[in-house]
């Protein structure tokens, strides 16, 4: 199975639709808020959500939604990449709650060789999260630098540092 692309893989236009989804529950967006000590009541207080905000209930994190969505791009977009190098915008559309499933996809908008490195070239892409409805909630651009695949093909191809076994 491939894990990301070498620059001419990558074609102005195409959409990678990532897969699988996934279902947040309230122990991810706990988690997640914690571990990056946002303590907001929003996200961790359902007392507090249900009384004094416009949504009744508890709204997951945005940052997390946009971490998810680029963990889910790995595979399909910078699973080669050597370098992230800007996002360039991070749109939270709408929001999400305990129990939606979040689906991804990822729209190459441009790509430009290095003009410095003749083995890798800038990948300029925008990924798009959604609920189970269809509803998007989460937009980002951003560029990525990946190698050629002579690049890859010198450090070792598909699996590179994979070790072979013996006894």
């Amino acid at each position: 199975m491939q894990f990301g692309r070498y620059f001419e893989e990558f074609e102005v236009g195409a959409v990678y639709k990532h897969w699988p989804g996934k279902t947040v529950t309230e122990y991810d967006d706990h988690l997640f808020c914690l571990l990056t000590m946002n303590h907001h009541p929003l996200h961790l207080d359902a007392h507090y959500a249900g009384e004094t905000t416009d949504f009744g209930k508890n709204v997951v994190v945005g940052n997390y939604i946009y971490s998810l969505l680029l963990g889910m791009s790995v595979p399909d977009v910078s699973g080669k990449a050597i370098a992230n190098l800007e996002v360039e915008s991070l749109k939270h559309v709408k929001p999400t709650f305990h129990g939606d499933t979040i689906y991804g996809e990822t729209e190459v908008l441009g790509k430009t060789p290095s003009k410095s490195k003749d083995d890798r070239g800038v990948v300029y892409v925008e990924t798009r999260g959604y609920k189970q409805d269809g509803t998007i909630v989460c937009t980002f651009r951003r560029k990525v630098m990946v190698p050629k695949r002579a690049y890859g093909e010198a450090r070792g191809g598909e699996q590179p540092a994979r070790p072979v076994p013996h006894e």
